[in-house]
């Protein structure tokens, strides 16, 4: 199981490998097929190439600059971005547009320039062909406009814009049949192109100046509406300072709220006095108002309750000396009665001072929290007017700003109107070339010959795909699955047509050793149990199998008693190379009992063999050979002979062949190489194999050993011609 596994894989791994030498083998086959094609193919191109106008080519170097050097910068106003790839493509495709190429055809008059009034030297419309027939058919004639744009496209194809990596450079290339007038066309889109690109900032730059004014002037009449709206708010607001009078109201704010505090300090403080003082009640007398510390430290308080302590020292100082009755005591008294009455008045000066004084705090904080509602009421609206204000303002200065913006822009655009500098520059003009550029001729005629070799080695492995015969004797055994019995060299010229008489002619040639080898191996396959009946057919006629049963009965003859019978009776062929008569009795007449076998036996004293010619042609052979008597003719002529070899009729066009494989002990299927297809082969091999017919092998008919030997690497050539007879003689 091992060893079929491992065979197995080995047959897939062979099947993977590519055989490069049969590769080879196919080209050779096919060489001459594939040379004269390639020389035709390549006379023909040179034909045609030496038979074409040439055409040269001028090119222009155009310098193309990414930054354009200006007075003023307004590229806010072209809208230019240089700074990418992007602006190089965009240019690269403004050299190929048609408005340049229009451009440049109207300036120089190209539609009646010679050079694009030329005729195709061949030129074949089909309308033209039907209009003769069919009028609605006729080609219309063409308008200007039509035929202007038609040299458009005929200029456009003869243009080439080509850039230089990594620089600003690109390459303007014309072709055309007069050199000088290439040069001038390439130049001429050059400078066209630099022409343009002016025209087009000029247009641009007079488009913004023209919508700047436009615009400037609703942006001035927008302005002063916004300054007239500003200022008639403030009018009507009677708004002042540079806040709308914010900051005054701020101010003011801030002076009532610290008269405030400073007054309610006030009142808090003198609060105090005037409670003790309510507290002693309104008829109170001053004595008891004494007692209030803020009363009683009064400055004035303080003198006369001073002067009264002085006037009480003095009574004291009298009384020592002088009783109550003393009139410096009564005056001393009297001077206290007074000092005291003026204390009690004070005191209660001071008292009603306080409450005087208390009354106006608590009236003036009064006065000073309406006025500080009043004045935050004020600094309120005076925000909103702010916020209005504010907003006005901001309009009007947007304005002004925007107003400004393009009154610049205005500015600068009329200022830079004139001082437009070009992006590009011709760097290196054309010149007429010397030479034309195309076309190439050696190039064209030797691709012509290699594209020719190749068209003609693909036919030729297209025709070795489509070739389905039987060539070698590995196709034998690979396409047919069947065993080689020997092959038989192709004799040359006339020789082939006497290939039945070779073998006894030339005894020692190459194509007598194939027949002893095929003899051979008929011989060995049968040992054992020899067959004596040997039946020869083929798939169909024309394969040789006629020549091939006489070489073999002629190579058997040598050896042993051998009879050949002529079983095709539809297209008998023995009798007639023996010329044994129309008439002759043969195999039809012994069977038929007309005949006896002494009568349809003819010698060959010099070939050593016995013949029996198919005779009278029956109505229906197929009826002959499958009757009972041709099975005991056979028998009987079985014990009068060692070798019986019968040539049959093909087995792909009558069933002659199948009816007598159950007679016969071996069959050998010639076949004509490089001739019949293998699917009729394989349909015939299926037909004997269906009938258990004894197959013993195929023998090839036919080839050419040289040829097989150096295309189809059977390795042939030289093998009976060195190896057999004829190397003595070759030697000698």
């Amino acid at each position: 199981m091992d060893a079929q596994n491992k065979n197995s894989h080995d047959g897939l791994l062979r099947d993977d490998v590519i055989d490069l030498r049969q590769y080879w083998l196919t080209v050779m086959r096919h060489k001459w097929g594939i040379l004269g094609f390639a020389f035709v193919v390549t006379l023909l191109s040179v034909l045609v190439v030496f038979s074409l106008e040439p055409v040269y080519r001028a090119t222009a170097t155009l310098l193309i600059e990414s930054k354009q050097a200006k007075v003023v910068s307004i590229e806010e106003v072209y809208g230019l971005d240089s700074s990418n790839n992007e602006y190089y493509l965009t240019q690269f495709e403004i050299l190929k547009s048609r408005k340049l190429a229009e451009k440049v055809i109207r300036k120089y008059d190209l539609v009646n320039h010679p050079e694009f009034k030329r005729e195709p030297a061949f030129k074949f419309d089909w309308r033209e062909v039907a209009g003769e027939y069919i009028p609605e058919l006729a080609p219309k004639v063409p308008t200007e406009e039509q035929v202007f744009q038609s040299k458009v496209d005929a200029f456009i194809e003869r243009l080439t814009i080509s850039p230089v990596r990594k620089t600003q450079l690109v390459k303007i290339s014309f072709d055309a049949f007069d050199p000088q007038f290439s040069a001038q066309m390439a130049n001429a889109v050059g400078e066209a192109y630099i022409e343009s690109n002016l025209e087009a900032k000029l247009e641009l730059t007079v488009k913004a100046s023209s919508w700047l004014n436009e615009r400037l002037g609703g942006l001035k009449d927008k302005l002063k509406e916004s300054e007239r709206r500003l200022q008639a708010f403030r009018d009507r607001e009677q708004i002042v300072g540079e806040r709308g009078g914010l900051d005054i109201a701020s101010t003011e704010l801030d002076l009532v709220a610290t008269k405030l505090v400073d007054a309610r300090r006030q009142r808090l403080e003198i609060e105090s006095l005037y409670q003790e003082i309510q507290a002693l009640g309104k008829n109170a007398k001053a004595e008891r108002y004494e007692r209030i510390p803020a009363v009683l430290g009064h400055p004035v308080v303080q003198n006369y309750k001073q002067a009264l302590l002085e006037v009480e020292q003095k009574k004291s100082e009298l009384a020592k000396r002088y009783g109550p009755k003393h009139p410096k005591m009564i005056s001393v008294n009297s001077e206290i009665d007074s000092a005291r009455r003026s204390l009690d008045r004070q005191i209660m000066s001071v008292v009603n001072g306080i409450e005087n004084q208390y009354r106006v705090a608590r009236k003036s904080e009064r006065s000073l929290e309406g006025s500080l509602g009043n004045t935050k009421q004020e600094i309120q609206g005076l925000k909103r007017k702010q916020y209005q204000l504010k907003e006005l303002e901001q309009e009007v200065e947007t304005n002004r700003q925007l107003y400004d913006t393009f009154f610049t822009r205005l500015n600068e655009t009329a200022a830079t109107g004139d001082l437009e500098s070009a992006n590009a520059r011709l760097a290196d003009p054309a010149v007429a070339p010397n030479a034309p550029a195309k076309p190439k001729k050696g190039l064209i005629i030797a691709l012509s010959f290699v594209v020719s070799m190749m068209f003609g080695v693909m036919c030729a492995f297209l025709l070795e795909a489509l070739n389905n015969t039987i060539r070698s004797s590995g196709d034998v055994q690979e396409k047919l699955g069947q065993t080689m019995l020997g092959l038989l060299p192709k004799l040359p010229g006339k020789a082939q047509k006497r290939s039945y008489r070779h073998y006894i002619e030339d005894g020692k040639s190459g194509f007598s050793e194939a027949v002893r080898t095929i003899r051979t191996g008929l011989v060995l396959s049968s040992l054992d149990n020899p067959h004596k009946v040997i039946a020869v057919t083929s798939t169909v006629p024309g394969e040789g199998k006629t020549s091939t049963s006489l070489s073999l009965a002629y190579s058997l003859g040598q050896m042993e008693r051998v009879l050949l019978i002529d079983a095709d009776m539809r297209r008998p062929s023995i009798g007639k190379l023996f010329k044994f008569g129309s008439k002759a009795p043969g195999l039809s007449n012994l069977v038929a009992g007309t005949a006896s076998l002494e009568e349809c036996v003819h010698r060959l004293d010099e070939e050593g063999i016995d013949v029996i010619s198919a005779g009278v042609i029956p109505p229906n052979p197929l009826e002959l050979l499958s009757s009972e008597r041709f099975g005991k003719v056979l028998e009987v002529l079985e014990r009068q002979y060692d070798r019986i070899v019968i040539d049959t009729a093909p087995c792909q066009a009558v069933s002659d062949s199948l009816v007598l494989a159950p007679r016969v002990g071996s069959m050998v299927y010639v076949i004509k190489a490089d001739s019949t297809p293998s699917a009729q082969i394989k349909a015939g091999l299926r037909r004997l194999s269906e009938v258990n017919a004894p197959l013993v092998g195929v023998v090839l008919n036919q080839v050419n050993l040289k040829k097989a030997s150096r295309y189809y690497g059977e390795g042939y050539s030289g093998y009976y011609d060195v190896y057999g007879y004829g190397a003595d003689e070759k030697a000698a």
